[in-house]
C-alpha cells in the first residue's frame, strides 16, 4: 500500500478544486479510488470537508503539481510525510457558570499549597483567573477564604496535566537560577568585604 498524504480526503479536495491534475493522479497519490474523486468533483463526497493544501503543509511541491499537470501518466510523489497535527490550546471560554465558579479559588488554593513556585500569573494562566484572585488566596485574604476546600485543578478540568507539568517545569528553571544569582551575589559580598 502506497505512502498517503495526511489527511487525504482533505488533500484530495484541495487538488481537485486546484489543480488541473486526473482523477487517476490523486486518487493514486491520496491512496482513494478513483470514483471517490470522481464523487469529489461532483459535490457527492466530502461534503463538508475543509480542502487541506498539500503544498503548505510540504507534502507536495508546486514544480511536483505542475509536472504531473502535463503528464497525465506521471505520479505525483510525496515530498514527506505529517503524522501529527500540532494541536493549539484553545482559551478558556470568558464566562464561568454560576456551578463552576467555586472551582477556580479551589483550584487556586491547591496551586498555592501543592506547586508553591508558580508564580501568580502562571497560576492565574493555568486556571483562568486573575493575578489579583490568585494574590489573595495566597495571603489568605481573600474574601471566601474560609470556605476554600483545595482541589486539583487537572480534575477539575481547568487545565491539562501538560499544561501544568509545563509550568511547573518552568518554575523550577526559575526557582534554580534566582538561588544560583543568590549564591553569586552573596560571594560577591563576601569577597568585597575582605
Amino acid at each position: 500500500m502506497p505512502e498517503a498524504p495526511f489527511m487525504p480526503k482533505a488533500t484530495a479536495v484541495w487538488l481537485v478544486e486546484n489543480t488541473t491534475l486526473t482523477f487517476r493522479q490523486i486518487a493514486t497519490f491520496c491512496n482513494l479510488h478513483e470514483l471517490e474523486i470522481k464523487g469529489i468533483a461532483d459535490g457527492d463526497v466530502a461534503k463538508g470537508i475543509k480542502a487541506y493544501n498539500p503544498i503548505l503543509a510540504g507534502q507536495l511541491s508546486r514544480e511536483e503539481i505542475e509536472l504531473c499537470s502535463k503528464n497525465p501518466d506521471k505520479k505525483l510523489t510525496l515530498l514527506k510525510k505529517v503524522d501529527e497535527v500540532e494541536i493549539k490550546e484553545r482559551k478558556k471560554p470568558k464566562y464561568t457558570p454560576l456551578s463552576k465558579r467555586q472551582d477556580r479559588p479551589d483550584a487556586i488554593l491547591w496551586l498555592c499549597k501543592n506547586a508553591s513556585e508558580l508564580t501568580d500569573g502562571q497560576i492565574s494562566k493555568l486556571v483562568g483567573s486573575t493575578k489579583g484572585t490568585v494574590s489573595l488566596i495566597r495571603k489568605r485574604s481573600y474574601w471566601n477564604f474560609s470556605n476554600l476546600k483545595a482541589r486539583d485543578p487537572v480534575i477539575l478540568a481547568l487545565c491539562t496535566q501538560e499544561s501544568f507539568q509545563k509550568s511547573l517545569e518552568k518554575a523550577k528553571r526559575r526557582v534554580e537560577r534566582e538561588k544560583k544569582a543568590k549564591i553569586r551575589e552573596e560571594k560577591k559580598a563576601r569577597e568585597a568585604s575582605v
